[in-house]
């Protein structure tokens, strides 16, 4: 079966969003968080630095019921990375039903920044969006009919 996930890059607090995604979603990550210090030294790679040995290399959770996960990891600027967050981006979240919908706005709006309340839109759907307080963009789309 085909899928579709998020993979979200931060620019050193990646550890710190996962568990507060992991405690909205309450799911646990799949296989722990892999940390710089997991890979293997390769003698063609440049030595890592050491602000990034602790960092989260790659961290996977189930969302929704398992049916769709959210990927992770920090991307260092000792590593040459530069992590900007834009206006191009949103997670789309469909759940089941008006009452995990709720629940799960209720949870990633808690110190971030709502965009459109949560409410009943032209196209049928009971709609939303967001910005949580790690400045990713979240939006609603709850089909179940009150």
């Amino acid at each position: 079966m085909a899928t579709v996930n998020v993979y979200l890059n931060f620019p050193g607090n990646c550890e710190e969003a996962f568990n507060f995604y992991r405690s909205v979603f309450e799911s646990d990550f799949q296989g722990g968080i892999m940390r710089f210090r997991d890979v293997p030294h390769s003698d063609n790679a440049p030595p890592m630095p050491e602000d990034a040995k602790n960092m989260v290399m790659h961290v996977s959770l189930p969302i929704l019921g398992g049916s769709s996960v959210l990927m992770g990891s920090d991307a260092p600027a000792s590593m040459g990375f530069n992590v900007r967050f834009g206006n191009n981006v949103y997670i789309n979240l469909q759940p089941e039903t008006r009452y995990e919908t709720q629940r799960l706005f209720t949870a990633l709006a808690n110190g971030g920044k709502v965009e459109m309340e949560l409410q009943d839109m032209f196209w049928g759907d009971y709609y939303g969006a967001l910005t949580d307080k790690y400045g990713v963009q979240w939006m609603f789309n709850c089909s179940e009919k009150v």
